[in-house]
This record gives structure tokens, sequence and C-alpha cells, in this order.
């Protein structure tokens, strides 16, 4: 069975115990709900995370597949509705932070992994998912270093408490900051841990925002090659293959398909309509998945970490990006 799968098949005790078919009902109507325009992605995340809590998941079997779907063919179809050149530009602004982040998280990860005395693939792995795209990047080099069951579930579990509440958080302070669309932008991508939450965040602050975010975000899930090559070497392990995003691929051609043919500018704006329900599902989903069981398997020490490196990236990215961008 998939990681992700064990991870949240672990429901825990549940506030209401129903019978399948009534839970299966609520379930259909949170999902029907999600792929209207009246549902933000917030919103949706807090849905989920209530279902988890008070119903339960009725198809836990199937929730990381779906999610992992999902959230691919929604970012592709985020790609209709950008511009080529406007992309590679919030690219190179985005470059610098992107590499300085990337690698001082990981130094930082391990400093903090050390002192506090966390188990070594944990502690790398939260690392890596705080530093470049969260669940993906855990996902891809968990295998890589051989990581046990147990250690991939405190990671994914980490990360995915913090992710849900930066898409509650970052809006408001990027409005009480009064930070403008390309600033907002460059934050998420650089401080909020999964595509689908900086999709959120920077949508809902603006159409620019979120350009720049996914743009961004989606260079920086690359850096996942050459950190689980490095990983191989770090944990000794050459025999592993490492996954490559391949999705990344579809999206810049869909970029330079509304770019440059005008058909597919006509019909872009109903892709994009349709890959924003997709990543409001995609966060009900995750929310879903966020048991009782999941929380409390973190613990202390680990859940420190992922909030120390947290707070540390959003803080100096913040800062950075406001005062010497």
């Amino acid at each position: 069975m998939n990681t992700q799968n064990q991870l949240t098949n672990n429901t825990g005790a549940l506030f209401i115990n129903l019978n399948k078919n009534v839970r299966v009902v609520i379930f259909a109507v949170c999902v029907t709900l999600c792929l209207t325009p009246f549902i933000s992605p917030a919103i949706a995340l807090m849905m989920g995370l209530v279902i988890a809590q008070f119903t339960g998941h009725p198809y836990l079997h199937l929730n990381h597949k779906a999610t992992h779907i999902l959230l691919q063919v929604s970012v592709v179809g985020l790609g209709f509705g950008m511009n080529v050149h406007s992309a590679l530009q919030a690219g190179k602004e985005g470059i610098l932070f992107t590499i300085v982040s990337i690698i001082s998280t990981l130094t930082f990860g391990f400093l903090i992994g050390k002192w506090f005395n966390i188990e070594k693939k944990t502690s790398f792995l939260i690392s890596a998912g705080t530093a470049i795209c969260g669940g993906s990047a855990i996902a891809a080099i968990s295998p890589v270093i051989k990581a046990e069951e147990k250690q991939i579930s405190v990671a994914l579990g980490c990360v995915f408490i913090l992710n849900s509440l930066a898409l509650f958080i970052f809006p408001l302070v990027g409005h009480y900051l009064n930070l403008s669309q390309t600033q907002f932008g460059l934050w998420c991508a650089i401080a909020i841990h999964d595509t689908s939450s900086v999709v959120g965040a920077a949508g809902k602050y603006g159409t620019h925002a979120l350009e720049v975010a996914t743009t961004v975000k989606l260079a920086r899930a690359l850096w996942i090659i050459p950190v689980a090559f490095v990983s191989s070497f770090l944990f000794k392990n050459k025999s592993k293959k490492i996954s490559i995003p391949y999705f990344i691929g579809l999206f810049i051609l869909a970029m330079i398909a509304n770019t440059y043919i005008p058909v597919v500018a006509l019909v872009s704006p109903y892709f994009i309509m349709i890959a924003k329900a997709g990543l409001t599902l995609t966060l009900f989903l995750i929310g879903a998945g966020l048991s009782r069981a999941v929380l409390l398997s973190v613990g202390f020490k680990p859940f420190m970490q992922g909030v120390l490196l947290w707070i540390g990236i959003s803080g100096t990215a913040l800062y950075a990006i406001m005062h010497l961008a």
C-alpha cells in the first residue's frame, strides 16, 4: 500500500459515527460544492478538515492517487492562462531566491535535526519538504534514502499541517503589509510547501500573483532532481530511481500554446476554470486526509523542526522580497 494511503487510512476515532452510505452522501455533497465557484480553496480545505474529524473520508484508499492526479492536471490547466514572456520574467526574479532558500533551508534543517536529536531520515524529509515542494518532494526523495513508513508519515503529517495553516495566514499577512502582486507571488512560491496551497493562496490574492507563484513554484519543484541525487550519496543508496516531475513540461507546453496559438487562447478561459475547480477539490481531499491520528502521529520534536524551518524561510523570504528585491 502507498505510504500516503497508510498515513490517511489511519483515521482514528471520529466525533460522529455514521454508516457508510451516509458518509458517502456527505462526502459527495462536499465534492460537488468544491466544483462550484462558491467555495474558495481555503473553505474547501476547512471542509476537508471537518470531514476528517467528524465523519471520516469514505474513500481513503484512493485519496493519495486522486490528489496526485488532480494536482498535476490542474497545474497543467493553469498553464493555459499564462504568457511565456511574463513567466520568464517571473522565473528570473525568483531564481536567486529559490537557490538561496533551498540551500539555507536544508542546512538549517540539518542543524535543527542535530540539535533536537531527531532521527536523521525524518529530519531530512521534513527539511526537503519545506525547502522544495512539500509532499511531492517527500514522496520523490523517500525511496532514494530508503525511508521507513513511520519516517515518511511523520514528515508528511508535519508538512501538511503547516501547509494548511499557510493557506489561511499568508493572504492575511500579504494584505496587512500591502504586498504587491509580484511580491506576494514570490513569497508564496518560496515559503508555502505544496503547490496546491501556493496556487490557492496566490489565486485569492490576484491574477498576477497566481502567475508569478505558479511559475516560480514549478521551477522550484525541479530541484527535486538534484536534491534527490545528492540524497542518494549522503545516504549511500545508488540503486533507486529518481521520480522526475514530468507534468511541469506539460505546463510549459500549455503556456507556449496559450501565448502563440490564437485558437488555444480562445478556449483557455474554460481550461483555467476547470483547473481552479480541480485545485479547490485537491485541497478538500488533502484536508479530508488529515485525521486526528495523522495530526497526533507527528510528534513534538519533528513538528517543532517543521515550525522553525517554516518560520525561518517565511520570515527571511518576506524580508528579502520587501527590502532587497
